[in-house]
């Protein structure tokens, strides 16, 4: 079976950038689930998987407008220090996560840590960046009724909602 959009892959993963290892599913031992087509994977590397099968390995290089997408100058937002769990913690450079109140989350760096505010940058981190993948190819199946109505795989054990 060939991956494609609404097809469960499992798959690890190795990320480097500007030949740095950033993150690695090997670290965790534990495959990543993914449904295809639901926006689940930057556009780069969805792309590249589709029409693979089980087993395959690839790699895959990513230009930044097919990942998180080019820096844009003027992102710098200044926030009160109330939306920042362990504001005290942060530093400049440092990366953190906001929860959105429309849900989700964000990923975004501190520019500056100041009294009451904190300056955080918008870009995605790896916005602007080459991104190089390389991927095994686990599994394919076909996606349950379930898990495309929710949008998202359901691992193997993993507890449905």
């Amino acid at each position: 079976m060939k991956a494609g959009k609404d097809k469960v892959i499992s798959l690890h993963y190795t990320l480097t950038v500007d030949g740095e290892k950033v993150e690695s599913s090997h670290d965790r031992d534990e495959q990543l689930w993914i449904l295809l087509g639901h926006g689940q994977l930057i556009p780069g590397l969805e792309n590249a998987l589709e029409g693979h099968q089980a087993g395959e390995s690839l790699e895959v290089d990513v230009a930044a407008v097919d990942g998180y997408g080019e820096r844009e100058e003027g992102r710098i937002q200044r926030m009160s220090k109330k939306y920042f769990p362990q504001a005290n913690r942060l530093r400049p450079g440092m990366v953190t996560v906001l929860q959105l109140k429309e849900g989700g989350q964000r990923a975004v760096t501190v520019h500056k840590v100041g009294m009451t505010a904190i300056d955080v940058d918008l870009n995605h981190p790896m916005a602007g960046k080459a991104l190089h993948f390389e991927v095994a190819i686990g599994e394919v199946r076909d996606a349950t009724e379930e898990e495309v109505k929710h949008g998202h795989a359901h691992p193997p054990g993993s507890a449905e909602h």
